[in-house]
């Protein structure tokens, strides 16, 4: 086989990858191997020509039909090789092979050893009965010696009871009648038994049975078995008791004999002679051991058959594999008139064109075939799927993106600026430096053993951690970022970038709780001074700087998003949307919230007192009052007034215009006095958002008005009241690094101090055990994946539904690699 080493350009991370609607015109005698090379080139996506077909009426029917039993054989020759324990063999290397060559070998293994295990399987059946015979024969012969005399005398005292008593006997049954002796016959309802072996676990069940069915006329001796006994169908070793039932009468006979065929009791029989007894159990010991030989030899002959087929099974499963997926590509396929040819369309990068090419000329060559390959491009209906290029590091990203929703096609690509927001906004939520270290000794493992990992078969928990190892890379480092910031190790600060620039009032530093603390140099150079810790104001501070934080973190991220719908809109060309939805959607959040993160901005560099929540609140309800102690800079009374208009012009703004152009640009196109191609978004786009663009511009004559001015409604609403409740959203940042710095004082001062202050080592290590188990079980399990969920919310809701439509399909182009890795 060929493989194809292709050179590809550097990839546009910002958009999907452009893409072209082909066809293919390959003649019948080279369609087989075009297919072949185009799946290891795994380059083009094959559009189903016959998907009003079932997949019996395609015309490569019976070639898929014969690899997918070729598939079964080899699944059975694995089977069999794992039930046997046979470690995997490395595997051999081997010439060309074709496909006729390896049907014919999985045929004749596959009957080779089915046939030994046939046999198998019936000399183990003949070895569990021998075994179980000398169980019988062992146990049965101590019965017959203690219990005969016993059982005769009991039977007779049981007839003269029953039949001897005159006036006081009751009539018996019929079938009892028919037990009963006949004094013109000799004596038939003599002491007779039946001996035989069963499960343990049945044996009261089975007693119980007997001796209602026999009415109590019986006699039930048991011992349990010497060795244990392989179950024929389970092929697990079971417990089984031996047993003689000791009876009178034929009818008795054969009601035993009927539960012990129920109960699935083996029965034997026993003489009752002595000598008799021992010959038989020597005969019986000998052909169990002939049997053992037997059975060790076929097993050692099993095991070699199976190995010499082991080394070949990988690659033969790889063929095919690969050959039932060409087939299947192939019944996608459409003849033409002449029946000469296969027809295929499907979707391809505008790079790989060339690649595409130079496989079908090879597969020209290969074939011998006298006419080439027909490679070119056509118009398509349908929107091109998504494609972007991934690799370890960003795949995982992609993925967190695409669960989402896949882009649409040529749509700004999330996952380029998720790659670093998401693993910080995690950090600000997770923030200690203590805990990152964790996770970062934990990603470095995965990190470092990811060749191993990557060849094993994972649990669903550990394939999803191994699959994000990167993301658990950037959010660890992250987090000892914001955790040095908050100056916070495992809740503890530490002197790290100097001295505090805070002191104590006296010596004995009794008021640091009560009073507070002196300023007595510059500001602690990086982070948060590790004086606040401990003192009076400690929690009102650290609940003002997060509150502030997560409000600045959440409007410079949506506003991220709607400058990205900007370059949506001028990427696709529609100036509508970039003056009716972009300007009045940045002018409507800045005027409120933007004006809201300046004067956090403002407050924090000028030291004031200022209330900010006064001052948006009479924002609204009193624009023209005057600020007094609340005015933070010269003229903002005015600007509050002019930010307002804007914010309630805003509003009418995205609503009102964009219905009518629409409206006003359709019916100028079919009235005659337009005919220039209209911009796919600004009508089709808006008019139809889940169909496919290009048809709604060809056949789309209606244009209904009170359908595209609700949509924009909604849309207009859904973001006034969501700039509300996405700035709101944003506080979970601070809920959530307040919860989680929290939970790690309460564990180091509750749990580990407390234990700390016991002159007792047991006490000592308890607490040090505790400490240790709720760090690594709550806060470095459940918190990382609260606070995981808690970033993905932020990503999905209020970054991505700025400008994200995420209505699109993945680009899956048919490929041998992607088979491998679905099978792995």
């Amino acid at each position: 086989m060929v493989f194809f080493r292709v050179k590809l350009p550097p990839m546009d991370l910002m958009r999907s990858e452009k893409m072209t609607f082909v066809q293919l015109i390959i003649p019948a005698e080279s369609a087989h191997r075009a297919i072949t090379y185009l799946g290891q080139l795994g380059l083009l996506q094959f559009r189903d020509l016959n998907a009003e077909k079932s997949p019996f009426q395609r015309t490569f029917v019976n070639q898929v039909k014969r690899c997918a039993e070729m598939s079964r054989k080899l699944r059975f020759l694995m089977d069999q090789i794992n039930k046997a324990g046979i470690m995997s063999p490395s595997p051999v290397l081997q010439t060309d092979t074709y496909l006729e060559d390896i049907e014919v070998h999985l045929a004749e293994h596959e009957h080779e050893i089915i046939e030994m295990n046939s046999n198998s399987e019936k000399l183990q059946q003949s070895y569990n009965e021998l075994l179980e015979f000398k169980s019988v024969l062992q146990k049965a012969c101590s019965f017959l010696v203690s219990n005969h005399g016993h059982a005769v005398s009991e039977e007779r005292e049981l007839e003269e009871n029953v039949y001897s008593i005159g006036d006081f006997v009751e009539t018996p049954f019929l079938f009892e009648q028919e037990m009963m002796p006949d004094p013109s016959k000799p004596n038939q309802s003599g002491l007779r038994f039946i001996s035989g072996i069963i499960c343990k676990s049945k044996v009261l069940r089975f007693e119980r049975m007997l001796f209602r069915a026999t009415r109590g006329n019986m006699l039930f001796n048991q011992a349990p078995a010497d060795e244990q006994i392989m179950d024929p169908i389970s092929t697990e070793m079971v417990e089984k008791t031996v047993f003689v039932v000791f009876f009178s009468g034929e009818q008795a006979r054969t009601k035993i004999l009927k539960i012990c065929e129920a109960f699935g009791a083996n029965c034997y029989p026993v003489p009752e002679d002595i000598s008799k007894q021992r010959q038989i159990t020597q005969e019986v010991s000998s052909r169990l051991a002939d049997l053992e030989a037997t059975l060790d030899a076929g097993i050692r002959h099993r095991n070699k058959a199976l190995s010499s087929v082991g080394g070949h099974l990988a690659k033969w499963m790889d063929m095919v594999r690969r050959e039932k997926a060409v087939y299947d590509t192939l019944n996608m396929l459409n003849f033409d008139v002449t029946k000469k040819c296969l027809v295929a369309e499907g979707w391809c990068p505008i790079f790989a064109r060339t690649q595409i090419q130079e496989a079908l000329q090879r597969a020209t060559f290969d074939s011998n075939s006298q006419v080439g390959v027909i490679f070119h491009s056509m118009d398509a209906l349908e929107s091109p799927p998504t494609y972007f290029r991934t690799n370890s590091f960003t795949n995982p990203y992609q993925e967190i993106v695409d669960a989402y929703g896949v882009a649409r096609y040529q749509e700004a690509n999330p996952a380029v600026y998720t790659t670093i927001i998401f693993p910080f906004l995690f950090a600000v939520m997770f923030g200690d430096w203590g805990h990152g270290i964790c996770l970062l000794l934990g990603a470095l493992v995965l990190i470092a053993h990811e060749r191993k990992l990557g060849n094993q078969r994972l649990g669903s928990f550990m394939e999803m951690l191994f699959g994000g190892r990167y993301v658990l890379l950037l959010m660890s480092l992250f987090s000892m970022y914001c955790g040095l910031i908050y100056n916070e190790f495992f809740s503890v600060p530490f002197h790290i970038f100097g001295a505090s620039a805070y002191k104590c009032r006296d010596i004995s530093c009794r008021d640091a709780h009560t009073t507070g603390l002196v300023k007595y140099r510059e500001p602690y150079p990086f982070g948060v001074d590790p004086s606040w810790r401990g003192s009076r104001s400690e929690l009102p501070f650290l609940n003002s700087l997060k509150m502030k934080m997560s409000i600045l973190f959440g409007v410079v991220h949506m506003n991220l998003g709607i400058m990205l719908s900007y370059f949506n809109a001028r990427f696709f060309g529609s100036s509508l949307d970039i003056r009716y939805q972009f300007v009045p959607q940045m002018i409507f959040l800045n005027s409120l919230f933007g004006y809201l993160s300046l004067l956090i901005v403002v407050k924090w560099c000028s030291g004031s007192q200022a209330d900010l929540y006064h001052i948006m609140i009479y924002m609204f309800l009193s624009p023209l009052d005057n600020l007094g102690e609340n005015e933070l800079f010269r003229g903002q009374r005015p600007l509050q007034v002019l930010l307002l208009v804007l914010a309630l012009i805003a509003v009418p703004w995205m609503l009102f215009p964009k219905p009518f152009i629409l409206k006003k640009l359709h019916n100028e196109r079919f009235q005659g006095r337009n005919y220039g191609v209209l911009n796919t978004s600004e009508v089709d786009l808006e008019v139809e958002p889940d169909s496919a663009r290009d048809s709604a511009r060809q056949h789309r004559e209606e244009f209904n008005f009170s359908e595209v001015f609700v949509h924009q409604m909604i849309h207009s609403i859904e973001f006034v009241l969501g700039s509300v409740s996405n700035t709101a959203s944003y506080l979970r940042l601070w809920a959530l690094s307040l919860a989680h710095s929290e939970l790690s004082t309460v564990f180091y001062e509750k749990v580990l101090l407390l234990a700390w202050g016991y002159d007792n080592l047991i006490i000592r290590l308890v607490g040090l055990v505790v400490f240790a188990f709720a760090t690594a079980f709550i806060l470095l399990m459940m918190e990382t994946l609260s606070a995981f969920l808690h970033a993905l919310r932020l990503h999905w809701v209020e970054f991505q539904n700025k400008f994200y439509h995420g209505d699109g399909y993945k680009f899956k182009p048919f490929s041998f690699a992607a088979l491998t890795e679905d099978e792995n």
